[in-house]
């Protein structure tokens, strides 16, 4: 998809966080207290890249997970910006900003995937009769 539809497909806040490494104010995102179950997705392209299993309240005012969905679905790229060294998270099917990856999770990973709700798409799981 190039530049021209993607503005027009996204709000200018996720053009701005996913094509630009932006990020949304903390505490301000649609998805940081959201406890219901279900998938998180790339707003971009729709890979489903994160489950409500693994999300958690880490306090930093983003949605954050301890976990991928599964291996190979996001990448992780060294990042240097803002005079800091971080691990940015990378759709790996469109390569959208989602946010960064910390350290400082909670087990069993000992990961925190902070991630932008902007970055996102939710979806309820269809519950099993």
């Amino acid at each position: 998809m190039n530049k021209e539809d993607l503005k027009d497909k996204l709000t200018p806040l996720q053009y701005k966080v996913t094509q630009e490494k932006g990020t949304e104010r903390a505490f301000t995102g649609e998805y940081y207290q959201k406890t219901d179950e279900g998938d998180y997705n790339c707003v971009v392209c729709g890979e489903t890249l994160f489950s409500s299993e693994t999300k958690y309240d880490s306090g930093s005012g983003w949605p954050s997970f301890y976990d991928v969905i599964a291996q190979g679905k996001v990448k992780e790229i060294k990042d240097t910006s803002h005079g800091m060294l971080r691990t940015e998270v990378v759709c790996c099917n469109c390569n959208a900003h989602l946010g960064h990856v910390f350290p400082d999770g909670p087990k069993p990973t000992g990961m925190r995937y902070c991630i932008n709700s902007a970055s996102l798409d939710f979806s309820t799981r269809k519950k099993k009769s």
